[in-house]
């Protein structure tokens, strides 16, 4: 059983990897997760050497702050994989974003350079773990087979941009065109007990239209959501965040759950309703999602 419930993914921000301004200030953001770039965003090609080198001396350099860092490595046909994963599988790296993931077997690929490297350095097995990039049709037709294809696997990632652009369609306002992709990688993942992340928001001055999508996306299942400014997270964190009047809620539920057993009652009732099992575990993964925020903070 995969332990996702364990990690808190509210918010995962990008961050070239090269750039020395935009990590030193990273830090000091509110992100849950730094996705330190090492493909799309840091060019040209000569700057992946210099990402690598960076990255490594900001993790052994820098208090994180209880920050969870990923960094976004080069695909399998990139040349740069094995070098990314080499000199970056230090201590201060939870796991690693694996972008263009198409099918499963490019994460069972990974799965399997993570450990030979894992041996070899003499860490457990398992120790980093893989949040794949959902970017493409095929990865979309896949998602649930990506989400199994590794126990390293804790969550997946909607790249709605590179989607559009493999599909050729248009992201339309609306976001009719990226709504059954969203709709289906939030199903795959928790049909696997890995946890959804939504797709950036490329509009980052317009929070309304921000607030918006977070609507769309917590009611199709998301748990955090990718972000590329850090104006973005607060209300990223307001929407996947549990709300105090939701812990009351929950906590009371629970109680009364647990009461009509006690009286030998078969449900109990709140507000007028009956308290049904999915109500039950819905109130329980509320609570402990606000305990991984209280540690947090």
């Amino acid at each position: 059983m995969k332990k996702s419930s364990n990690y808190l993914l509210r918010s995962l921000m990008f961050v070239p990897g090269h750039n020395d301004k935009l990590l030193a200030s990273a830090v000091k953001s509110e992100a849950d997760v730094l996705l330190l770039d090492l493909e799309d965003s840091v060019l040209p090609v000569s700057n992946k050497a210099v990402a690598r080198m960076k990255i490594k001396e900001y993790v052994e350099g820098t208090d994180l702050k209880k920050k969870l860092i990923f960094p976004r490595v080069n695909d399998r046909e990139s040349g740069f994989l094995l070098k990314d994963v080499h000199e970056l599988t230090i201590p201060g790296i939870t796991g690693f974003m694996y972008p263009k993931s198409q099918s499963a077997e490019d994460i069972y690929f990974f799965d399997k350079l993570l450990e030979t490297i894992e041996y070899e350095k003499g860490y457990t097995i398992g120790t980093f773990k893989i949040i794949p990039l959902i970017e493409t049709a095929a990865a979309v037709l896949n998602a649930q087979d990506i989400c199994k294809a590794s126990s390293r696997v804790i969550a997946i990632a909607f790249g709605c941009e590179d989607f559009i652009t493999d599909l050729q369609g248009i992201h339309d306002k609306d976001e009719t065109s990226i709504f059954t992709p969203r709709a289906l990688i939030a199903m795959a993942a928790r049909a696997t007990n890995v946890i959804p992340i939504d797709t950036v928001h490329i509009n980052v001055h317009d929070l309304a239209d921000l607030e918006k999508n977070l609507i769309i996306g917590k009611n199709l299942g998301f748990e955090g959501m990718l972000v590329l400014h850090p104006k973005e997270l607060p209300l990223v964190h307001q929407y996947y965040t549990p709300t105090e009047e939701e812990i009351a809620s929950a906590k009371l539920m629970l109680e009364l759950s647990e009461q009509a057993k006690k009286d030998g009652k078969g449900v109990a009732m709140m507000n007028g309703k009956f308290i049904g099992p999915p109500m039950v575990e819905t109130a329980k993964k509320i609570l402990t999602r606000a305990e991984l925020v209280k540690n947090r903070i």
